[in-house]
């Protein structure tokens, strides 16, 4: 059953998938793969909730690039590296499993001049991507 497309605000962009956390995880990675992206690093958020006293479910953010860009974009402009790789937080809720993650296209105010509009949208469209196909996935 599919419970909710992706939901996009000027500045976030988030998703619920039906799936619960092991397998909405595993749907993530592949959509981050299929769209030509490599998963750098999967770090845990719920172990240092915990420690800090809250009850949490599982939750865990997801950091992914193309490694051409990592390698290229920020060698142009420095100031683009603190943006990558992108981050994806997922967390259980219940029985399903939320998404969300920061707006590529909000990079175009803090770089108005950096001729990189196609690249904002395409990352856009990318993350945008793959929020829905593991929103989709059963």
């Amino acid at each position: 059953v599919f419970v909710s497309a992706t939901a996009d605000a000027d500045e976030l962009l988030m998703a619920r998938s039906p799936l619960a956390f092991p397998e909405a995880m595993t749907a993530l990675q592949v959509a981050i793969k299929a769209r030509g992206y490599t998963v750098s690093h999967v770090q845990r958020v719920d172990f240092g909730l915990s420690v800090g006293g809250f009850k949490s479910a599982e939750y865990r953010v997801v950091f992914f690039a193309k490694p051409e860009e990592i390698a290229a974009l920020p060698a142009r402009l420095p100031e683009l590296a603190a943006y990558l790789p992108f981050r994806i937080a997922i967390f259980a809720e219940g029985d399903t499993t939320l998404l969300t993650t920061n707006s590529p296209q909000t990079l175009r105010q803090f770089f108005p001049r950096a001729g990189l509009d196609a690249v904002f949208d395409r990352w856009h469209a990318d993350i945008s991507a793959i929020l829905d196909a593991t929103s989709r996935a059963e």
